[in-house]
């Protein structure tokens, strides 16, 4: 829940359309938007006629250059329109901040030739279980929930380049583990080069992941074979790494170990991990040290297991029959003394 602090003390207010917060702020960066919120700021107030991109700079302690960068970002999503001030100047330009709600209603609402677009079929479509669940991964993956405006954009990356949900999540996965990015048209980039190397499903990439990033694969076999829809964390990652880089095992004994997880209700890496370590302490190598394994058993013929007959063996075993009898009655005799 969130809700505001009553204050009887008015310092002023700058209502913000949240057609800007939901759709527009999630697309860039925080410059951008601090240069946005600011310029508009001013705007709602006649006395600041005088502002300039100079005053937004030094106000904000950024470059100039990234004011100006901003406007220019602001220009081309279409919510912001520049007025040169001079000819002679191409710097010296006012803002005109363009109404969001009619931008909306304009491009939007009355935008009918793509259906698909539309905010009651974006309704529709989260209905569907899959679409749903891909959201949610999505929303899991970048640490924050999916903005209309972006679930779009997914659904139109989809049927561009006809992927499944899961490779769509796969495509966020990726960028965020090896770019750290998150951004919707960081993740088409990878959708479009996928589809360029024919790329078209989970197994096509897990082949293509063979060739050319086996790391990566293996997270993904492991994690299938121990029945986890998840992705792997850092550090169950350094903990695969290990079996590879320190302990030197292949990945058929990977996945030889990973088959043991069928006799525990709940697998974890730990407890892989745990069965491929002691497989190298014991020095198995490959596939056929563990099928080879032989558990000890006790030999009764064994003579490492010596007991008091054996050692009285050894010490009568030279006397004659007769000589053993007569050293028995001797023995007799001195216990009734």
């Amino acid at each position: 829940m969130f809700f505001r602090e009553i204050n009887e003390i008015d310092l002023g207010e700058t209502p913000v359309d949240n057609i800007f917060i939901d759709i527009f702020m999630p697309m860039t960066n925080g410059t951008y938007v601090k240069v946005y919120l600011l310029g508009y700021r001013y705007a709602l107030d006649p006395s600041n006629c005088n502002v300039t991109n100079q005053t937004l700079a030094k106000n904000l302690n950024i470059p100039l250059v990234d004011v100006l960068a901003a406007w220019d970002f602001w220009e081309k999503k279409g919510i912001i329109k520049k007025h040169i001030n001079s000819e002679s100047d191409e710097w010296d330009y006012s803002i005109e901040f363009l109404n969001l709600k009619n931008l909306y209603v304009n491009n939007i609402l009355k935008d009918n030739s793509s259906e698909k677009n539309s905010t009651t079929n974006l309704l529709s479509i989260n209905e569907n279980p899959n679409i749903n669940k891909m959201f949610n991964r999505i929303n899991e993956i970048i640490a924050r929930p999916l903005v209309p405006n972006e679930k779009i954009q997914i659904l139109d990356m989809m049927e561009k380049y006809n992927m499944c949900p899961d490779m769509i999540t796969t495509a966020y996965s990726y960028a965020k583990d090896k770019k750290g990015v998150k951004s919707v048209k960081f993740v088409e980039g990878i959708i479009r080069n996928w589809y360029d190397s024919k790329i078209y499903t989970i197994n096509d990439l897990e082949e293509y992941f063979a060739k050319h990033s086996e790391r990566f694969a293996l997270y993904k076999s492991v994690f299938r074979e121990l029945g986890f829809s998840r992705e792997p964390s850092a550090e169950e990652k350094k903990v695969i790494n290990s079996w590879v880089d320190d302990l030197e095992f292949t990945n058929d004994v990977i996945f030889k170990a990973c088959s043991k997880s069928k006799n525990t209700s709940n697998p974890s890496i730990a407890f892989i991990d745990g069965i491929l370590r002691s497989w190298h302490k014991k020095g198995f190598k490959s596939l056929e040290d563990i099928e080879n394994e032989v558990k000890p058993t006790l030999n009764k013929t064994n003579p490492q297991f010596k007991t008091k007959f054996h050692n009285f063996e050894q010490r009568t075993r030279n006397y004659t029959p007769e000589e053993l009898e007569r050293m028995i009655l001797e023995n007799q005799k001195n216990k009734f003394r």
